[in-house]
């Protein structure tokens, strides 16, 4: 019988350890989106810092637009201008669009990017990279 209820305490913290690790996929899904665009964005500084020439993160406006686009560099291979998952939407905090260079120092700037009721915010002072905030 000790056997029987050691293997079912056994079994109840498998379980609750299974439990605990499954993550929302909604969560799971804007951390992917996040962690992409941080990298696209920190791609466009480094591409903007090295021809000298200004670059833009813009958002679409219109539902024939593209969601988003990088304007500014004309002579490299074009960059994503589409989400990975549907839904997925954007708001560039205190402007229209992110500068992403030429100059190092490019001003503090915040994006939120939304997926259902879920929203993370990627966020650089202006020195430092693209990361999430809380």
């Amino acid at each position: 019988m000790i056997e029987l209820m050691v293997v079912m305490a056994m079994i109840a913290v498998a379980v609750a350890l299974v439990t605990l690790s499954l993550r929302d996929p909604a969560a799971a899904q804007l951390d992917r989106e996040a962690v992409r665009l941080a990298a696209l964005l920190e791609t466009a500084r480094a591409e903007s810092r090295s021809a000298g020439v200004a670059m833009r993160f813009e958002l679409g406006s219109k539902p024939d637009e593209p969601p988003f686009r990088f304007t500014g560099l004309a002579n490299t291979e074009p960059l994503p201008t589409h989400w990975l998952a549907e839904g997925v939407s954007a708001e560039v905090i205190g402007a229209r669009t992110l500068v992403l260079g030429p100059e190092p120092l490019i001003g503090p700037q915040r994006i939120v990017l939304r997926l259902g009721e879920r929203n993370l915010t990627l966020a650089t002072d202006g020195i430092g990279p693209f990361v999430p905030v809380q």
